[in-house]
């Protein structure tokens, strides 16, 4: 018997994270039961902690020892089997700590723009800026156009001794590409990352042992926006977090400074990369690529107190597919790459010096076969006048190489306008998320319901690049509701659990002091009046309740209650308070649990409901959704409470979850039968246990012949279709619940299957029988 797949933080031998009690893990070889395990850790050789044996099937724990920062901690596990034979010890493990004491930070914040181009002295013909700027004078703005900014690079040369470890800590405000010596430092792409960065700004760790010469040595940094002031989001809005991007690094052989940011370095804006932003993309010279002209930088006083090690799974490039060039209908030259997926381009070309290469991405071919990204516009909301994901590339003479740095796209086609020959030409797309390993396979005799969880599968690949996002194209956005209707899915389909952990982070950096949840975290837009407001959905809120839950759950890892565990105390407190509020003319009704009913404030309610709009859903007159949700939510809470040792906040959630379930009672149902044309009433109130037993035998029967009624086509949305099945499954309608799986007609899972999506679509038509595409193609929700 032996321990496998060890795993510190919920990650193969992590380097650079802060936590110095990291959550340990493993499996059992061959599938054997463990009855008792033991640890050893030693740093440098000397034992620094002995579990002892300790009695128990769990296949986790926390770290017990004590480390310092930088350390590097081996560790190893032996088992005991069920009948008490003691196993052979695994094979060494370790994670190391980054920076954790901020005194040893030696690093500058240095900023590489003495100046940045403006309008003046620009010509904003560029792909990216010209159609920026077009949209905004089409919004009749006051102020002069802000172009998109070059990106910059910077150097430093420094001599390093001989040494046995050696690391680079780097991470910028923006997004940073490093190499050392010519060479590319490491595998992640686009850092530091996704993050609430005014509140915490994760840097990277990277083991340059074999890219550090002893004696003179050159680090090259390329710096461009990022999510830092990149145009990104619901609004389209630009530089939410600043207009100053800058970059900190330090490089240490053993413990020794041997290069750090500081004014000594050296910055360019004359670089091959002209313009770029995260979601317009990129504009790249590839003349421009021998960088001459260098000029001083300028200190910023940043500090160091938001700086995190990273403690979640790097993004990397995964998968990657071969273009095939076709002619559409309109004579058009169309890239297919056979899957819808998230990431960006590679090309070699062989062309003319000066000959330009345009690339617009896009999900989908319309209804004549002919190219279009007209499913993920909204110019009305988007301020640069819609979601461009382009490439404009201008060639040097002879062979021509290149591959995005700082622009991540959601697409299967691409449109290519070129007068370079592309006969020899290659194309690949790189699919670009966090490194997150698939945890199982599913086959059955249906190959639609086959493509079906695949397709599941690619939209959570497409749409989790450091935080859960709703789609890579037009938003971007860590909607709360998407990933808690999604995370149960998630968790089976991937090991995504350092991906939601540190979402949870920035979902409690945008906590306002009332309690409210912001519908979105990090942040993707300026607030407003309109998205303050609607931080009080529930069904959004609850999912900081409903994913720490289900990770506890799924892991075993206490400390993921531990962390939120305020969170999710203070988004209740905020519903029960919001319950509380009863309407003028709800006052003197008789219903005495009416202070547990909501009925005030917005909801986004079902959304995405077939045959109900926008408004429809968001008006629902008896705003059941609410308090439904302070039925199911309080339960739960009062269940982590318990786990927490919490009993008096436990016994409290409790009894506010009985109230509410009372109230529920009394004010949406007819003596416990609910009177609905929408399936979704009834899968909620089952899942959520809002009925007595002989009641919900009702609501089921009910719900079984509306399924019918509608020919076995669902009518749920967001909140309640992850259940639908199941509850029918639950109570007996084994046929409904699998006719309206394999049902191939729209509104209905396969329909898009057979429409031929490779992934799950935002709207149950996104691509409807006329061949019309609207909406994103690539939504996770509803997998």
């Amino acid at each position: 018997m032996k321990a496998i797949n060890l795993k510190a933080e919920h990650m193969n031998n992590p380097i650079g994270i802060d936590k110095t009690a990291p959550f340990l893990s493993w499996t059992c070889e061959d599938g054997l039961h463990q009855n008792a395990y033991q640890i050893i850790a030693t740093v440098k050789g000397e034992n620094i902690w002995d579990s002892g044996k300790v009695e128990t099937d769990a296949m986790h724990c926390s770290f017990g020892g004590r480390v310092v920062s930088r350390d590097l901690v081996e560790w190893k596990v032996q088992l005991w089997d069920e009948v008490g034979q003691e196993g052979s010890w695994s094979e060494a493990a370790w994670f190391e700590l980054g920076i954790s004491d901020a005194s040893q930070w030696q690093a500058e914040w240095i900023n590489p723009e003495l100046t940045r181009v403006i309008e003046e002295n620009y010509d904003c013909s560029d792909a990216i800026n010209k159609l920026a700027k077009a949209a905004w004078e089409g919004g009749k703005k006051k102020e002069p156009y802000a172009p998109h900014q070059p990106a910059s690079y910077l150097r430093k040369h420094f001599n390093a001794p001989v040494g046995e470890k050696k690391r680079l800590y780097i991470t910028c405000h923006g997004i940073y590409k490093a190499w050392l010596n010519g060479k590319l430092v490491g595998d992640f792409v686009l850092g530091p990352g996704c993050g609430t960065y005014n509140k915490r700004l994760s840097y990277q760790t990277y083991d340059v042992t074999d890219l550090v010469y002893e004696g003179e040595n050159e680090l090259l940094v390329a710096l461009g926006d990022g999510w830092y002031r990149s145009c990104t989001g619901v609004d389209g809005d630009r530089n939410l977090f600043g207009t100053e991007i800058s970059l900190l690094c330090q490089l240490m052989v053993d413990d020794k400074v041997v290069c750090v940011s500081d004014e000594s370095w050296e910055a360019s804006q004359k670089g091959p990369i002209r313009q770029n932003d995260m979601q317009q993309g990129e504009v790249y010279d590839a003349r421009l690529e021998e960088i001459t002209d260098w000029h001083p930088v300028k200190l910023e006083q940043v500090g160091y107190e938001t700086l995190t090690g990273t403690n979640t799974v790097p993004i990397v490039e995964n998968e990657a597919f071969v273009g095939h060039i076709i002619t559409t209908p309109n004579g058009e030259k169309v890239i297919d790459f056979g899957q819808n997926l998230a990431g960006y381009v590679e090309f070699k070309v062989k062309a003319q010096a000066g000959q330009r290469i345009y690339l617009m991405h896009g999900e989908a071919l319309d209804e004549n076969g002919n190219f279009t990204n007209e499913n993920f516009q909204d110019r009305k909301r988007h301020k640069e006048g819609g979601v461009h994901q382009q490439i404009e590339y201008l060639c040097r003479e002879g062979d021509n190489h290149y591959k995005a740095s700082f622009t991540i796209m959601g697409f299967q086609y691409v449109k290519i306008e070129t007068e370079v020959e592309l006969d020899s030409a290659e194309f690949i797309a790189h699919a670009v998320y966090s490194k997150m390993e698939e945890l199982g396979s599913f086959s059955c005799s249906n190959e639609s319901v086959n493509q079906l969880v695949k397709n599941s599968i690619w939209s959570q690949k497409g749409n989790f690049c450091d935080i859960p996002t709703d789609c890579p194209t037009r938003e971007r956005a860590g909607w709360t509701g998407d990933a808690g209707v999604f995370v149960d899915a998630g968790l089976y389909l991937m090991d995504c659990y350092p991906v939601f952990d540190k979402w949870l982070g920035d979902c409690r950096h945008m906590q306002y002091a009332d309690g409210k949840l912001a519908n979105i975290a990090p942040i993707n837009g300026h607030p407003s009046f309109f998205t303050k407001m609607l931080c009080s959905s529930v069904g959004w809120g609850d999912a900081s309740i409903l994913v720490p839950y289900a990770l506890y759950k799924r892991y075993g890892n206490l400390r993921i209650l531990q962390d939120n565990y305020e969170m999710m105390k203070r988004w209740y407190t905020f519903l029960e308070k919001r319950a509380a509020k009863v309407k003028l003319k709800e006052r003197f009704q008789r219903n005495p649990y009416k202070k547990y009913t909501v009925t005030s404030g917005m909801d986004y309610g079902e959304w995405c409901e077939p045959g109900v709009d926008m408004r429809q859903a968001m008006s629902n007159p008896k705003k059941s959704v609410g308090t439904a949700y302070l039925v199911y939510s309080g339960r739960l809470l009062s269940e982590i409470a318990e786990i927490l040792g919490h009993e008096a906040d436990s016994k409290h959630f409790e009894e506010v979850s009985e109230l509410a379930k009372k109230a529920y009672h009394l004010s949406f149902t007819e003596n416990g039968r609910i009177n609905s044309e929408r399936q979704c009433e009834y899968v909620r109130a089952l899942k959520f246990g809002l009925l007595s037993v002989e009641e919900s035998k009702v609501a089921a029967s009910d719900l079984n012949k509306l399924v019918i009624k509608n020919n076995y086509h669902l009518n749920t949305g967001f909140l309640s279709t992850p259940f639908l099945c199941e509850m029918l499954v639950n109570y007996g309608y084994v046929d409904t619940a699998t006719k309206l799986l394999l049902q191939d007609t729209a509104p209905s899972w396969l329909y898009e299957v057979k429409r031929g999506a490779n992934t799950i679509w935002e709207t149950w038509d996104g691509i409807n029988e006329e061949g019309k595409v609207s909406a994103s193609l690539n939504h996770y929700s509803y997998g």
